[in-house]
């Protein structure tokens, strides 16, 4: 979707960054598989997800050409659709589909809006509400983003158990960052944190959003 779209755009005062919170050796794959035209960076130590307060992906934030946010960190396009998957068959209700077609189209034409219009985009915040908007990390997250970076550090030099105990110290502290548990997490075939220990994760958050969804306002005309 992002290629499309840069390609879409081309011309327009546009930018795509994409940040892959993981290993070189998780993200490249997948990065040489998409053969994007646009950034793409690796961050395994999260210093991006530090300070912009990422605890997710498919996460972004808009920012304009004065490098003022215009829209802090929020879910870029999904839904808790995939909740309802059927693990045996691993198909979704074709409601499911459907709505998650359109929350994705909806986020995207937000941003073709906003590209085209600027600050008249309805979804272009002012300052004060950009403000209001932005989740600030207290100390806890602080905490566990050095707790993050010194099981990065040990994992590096082989201390694998001393490592583990700082991740699970980093998600004891900020349970919100679903970017820092899946460094520790065991991973599939796929190398994604999918399996059970995933599912019992989004299962014990109840009725709370997995992907909390983004305010978008539909642009108008």
């Amino acid at each position: 979707m992002w290629q499309s779209l840069v390609e879409e755009l081309q011309g327009e005062a546009f930018e795509v960054v994409v940040v892959a919170l993981d290993s070189a050796e998780a993200a490249r794959p997948w990065i040489e598989a998409a053969k994007p035209t646009y950034p793409c960076l690796i961050d395994a130590g999260h210093h991006v997800a530090a300070l912009y307060n990422f605890v997710n992906v498919p996460q972004a934030a808009w920012i304009d050409e004065a490098g003022r946010v215009v829209r802090p960190p929020e879910t870029a396009g999904s839904t808790d659709g995939f909740r309802a998957l059927d693990r045996r068959t691993n198909t979704l209700p074709e409601a499911v589909v459907a709505e998650r077609q359109r929350v994705k189209a909806a986020y995207f034409d937000a941003v073709r809006d906003w590209v085209r219009r600027g600050p008249h985009s309805a979804n272009a915040l002012a300052a004060p509400q950009a403000a209001a908007a932005l989740s600030l990390p207290d100390e806890a997250v602080a905490e566990a983003h050095a707790h993050f970076r010194l099981a990065q550090h040990l994992r590096g030099l082989g201390r694998e158990d001393e490592a583990q105990a700082a991740y699970a110290r980093a998600s004891e502290l900020h349970p919100d960052s679903w970017a820092i548990w899946r460094q520790a997490a065991p991973k599939d075939a796929r190398g994604l944190a999918a399996g059970d220990a995933f599912w019992a994760r989004v299962e014990a958050l109840g009725e709370r959003a997995y992907y909390p969804p983004a305010r978008i306002v539909a642009p108008e005309g």
